[in-house]
């Protein structure tokens, strides 16, 4: 029997547990991005010297390879392209070409929300600054300005007052691969914000989870993800409501079977807001902290399901207790000493993923790429994961040279 060909977009390290999961399957490896010395090529079958946004060349490689199935497992530029070649190939994947395209654009996803009335914050696109300058009294501060099309925080600003709005959509402009950049009003939010992976079955929305996603205002980037805690601080009917509205979203676009990273906030104005959705894994292994709070496994799932083969036991996730992942990170350039939990923390610690050693440089926190590990950590109630969360930087110091 052929053994099945599974390509994957990119090669960070957030890929490595789909390889193994795809290995435990029995399946072949691809790993595809202009970058070889990126760890996740390491173990693949097999590597490609290709960039993940040139549509036509990775489609070209993936008919002379003849793979069964493509994704971009939290690698959001690699998306559309998977997208691209699924439809050229006939192969599995999440929606349409088209379908995608509206998920992983800013501009287009706030338009289609607007369109299907869905709770949606005031949002235009632009590429020139002139036009976006002119047209800010369509909005109230606070404003975000953001790339239409990247992830990871990057490029991503918070606008207070008009002086401050051509460095931000300059730096947001530098950032897009499209040169298009996304003003939208800033939904201030009740409790925390929650960034968490999802899955659908055959356009059936099968498992729903919502996290806490937190921040460190101390960091050099202060948007970008530092924390996350389930469960969530939303509500049941909260939650009910979200699902709801994503299980409408789901057969608006007739998206079919896939993993998707979905962004989710209540604003203080009491409306819950659907943020985006991605159909991919998120970053910061939030697929596997899925498995770990519910055994549910997402990964192999979506494996399975961009070759073509029939999932397992897939059903909803319920947490069994209260389970919080830190990104660890510096808060200035540096070289890495060491990882210092208080004793008092350890009971707590389900799993250190260190991926730095003594003496490596390393970056101040300004996005996901200068992470330099994970901390998972299963608490016994919510009085002692709260009491955690709220002094992240106390308890657990990344000490330098």
């Amino acid at each position: 029997m052929k053994q099945k060909k599974l390509m994957l977009l990119g090669g960070l390290r957030y890929l490595l547990p789909v390889i193994e999961a795809a290995h435990h399957e029995g399946y072949y490896v691809i790993t595809c991005d202009y970058v070889p010395d990126n760890i996740a090529h390491k173990y693949s079958d097999e590597y490609c010297n290709i960039s993940i946004i040139d549509k036509e060349a990775v489609l070209a490689k993936a008919r002379e390879l003849k793979i069964d199935g493509i994704m971009s497992f939290a690698v959001d530029p690699g998306v559309v392209t998977a997208a691209y070649v699924a439809e050229k190939m006939g192969l599995p994947f999440a929606g349409s070409y088209e379908s995608v395209r509206i998920l992983q654009n800013k501009d287009l996803f706030r338009n289609f929300l607007t369109e299907n009335n869905f709770n949606v914050p005031v949002s235009c696109g632009y590429s020139d600054y002139d036009e976006a300058r002119n047209d800010l009294k369509r909005f109230t501060f606070p404003i975000i300005v953001k790339p239409t099309d990247s992830a990871g925080s990057k490029g991503v600003t918070r606008v207070d007052v008009t002086s401050e709005f051509e460095t931000a959509f300059r730096y947001a402009l530098e950032n897009s691969i499209s040169g298009r950049v996304i003003v939208e009003e800033f939904i201030e939010k009740e409790g925390c914000s929650s960034d968490s992976d999802c899955f659908t079955v055959d356009g059936e929305l099968i498992v729903a989870t919502f996290s806490a996603q937190r921040f460190d205002n101390e960091a050099s980037n202060p948007y970008a993800p530092s924390a996350y805690s389930w469960p969530s601080t939303f509500s049941s009917e909260q939650e009910q409501y979200l699902t709801t509205e994503l299980k409408r979203l789901v057969k608006l676009l007739d998206l079919k079977t896939s993993i998707y990273n979905v962004e989710t906030r209540i604003g203080k104005n009491g409306k819950p807001y659907i943020m985006e959705v991605s159909p991919r894994g998120g970053g910061n292994r939030l697929a596997e902290m899925v498995r770990f709070g519910s055994g549910v496994d997402m990964i192999t799932a979506y494996v399975r399901a961009s070759v073509g083969d029939p999932l397992k036991n897939m059903r909803s996730a319920n947490f069994d207790g209260h389970w919080a992942e830190i990104i660890l990170h510096a808060y200035s350039d540096g070289v890495f000493d060491s990882l210092e939990i208080a004793p008092e923390y350890m009971n707590y610690v389900f799993q250190t993923d260190l991926w730095v050693k003594h003496g490596d440089r390393i970056k101040c926190f300004n996005g996901a790429n200068d992470a330099i590990g994970t901390l998972v950590m299963k608490f016994k109630n919510e009085e002692a994961l709260e009491k955690a969360m709220s002094s992240i930087s106390q308890w657990c110091k990344v000490k330098m040279l």
